[in-house]
């Protein structure tokens, strides 16, 4: 039992032959797995970027509809009426002129 424990682990040459045999091509693989790899961490930077992307798309848009309705409300009439007021500008709340023409 030893003994087949140490002809398993035993290098021969024919191994060594075999490994140096091919070693372009496991240096072609590993090439390949770097690739891999760093194409793996590429493509997880581009998802965060994206997912950190559309949070801020989602705050910008509610950002962009609080000042559309704080806008819409300041524009009101009887809102400008209440800022005129200070001022000592009064709004006239009469129809418009009709202009007839002889």
């Amino acid at each position: 039992m030893a003994n087949k424990l140490l002809n398993a682990l035993n290098v021969s040459r024919h191994t060594t032959d075999l490994v140096f045999g091919n070693f372009q091509f496991l240096l072609f693989l590993g090439g390949l797995g770097i690739l891999y790899i760093a194409n793996a961490h590429y493509a997880e930077r581009g998802v965060r970027r994206i997912q950190m992307l559309q949070k801020e798309i989602k705050e910008l848009k509610w950002e962009y509809t609080s000042i559309k309705s704080e806008t819409m409300y300041k524009g009101m009439q009887g809102q400008i009426d209440e800022a005129l007021d200070p001022v000592g500008l009064d709004l006239e709340n009469k129809g418009p002129k009709v202009i007839i023409v002889k």
